[in-house]
């Protein structure tokens, strides 16, 4: 599927001459910003490139969602655990968790 605005190629689908995805675009869009929010974070797109993804995505949701989905479950499925690939950082980013969470709380640190 192709359109002025979006391109499907190495089994995803981009912003028509960009590396930018439509997932970046569509995460945005579904995370309640605006077209003028999502330039300020891809700044290298034209509005009317914004504006196109959405309206592409709006006009094939439920394929998109669908893709979307795939992706994501796939991505979730082949990963290893951090807690298993690099048990060293993952015991620093639990134990700065927890400062976090006393600190939060009002707990004093240990």
């Amino acid at each position: 599927m192709h359109t002025e605005y979006i391109e499907q190629r190495n089994g995803g689908y981009y912003l028509a001459g960009t590396r930018i995805s439509l997932d970046s675009v569509v995460y945005s869009f579904n995370d309640g910003q605006s077209p003028e929010a999502i330039q300020e974070d891809f700044p290298s797109l034209k509005r009317a490139q914004i504006y196109g993804a959405i309206a592409f995505y709006l006009d094939h949701q439920a394929e998109i969602d669908k893709y979307l989905e795939d992706t994501k479950r796939e991505f979730e499925g082949r990963g290893i655990p951090m807690s298993e690939e690099n048990p060293g950082l993952w015991a620093r980013i639990q134990q700065a968790r927890a400062q976090s969470s006393q600190a939060k709380s009002g707990e004093p640190r240990s």
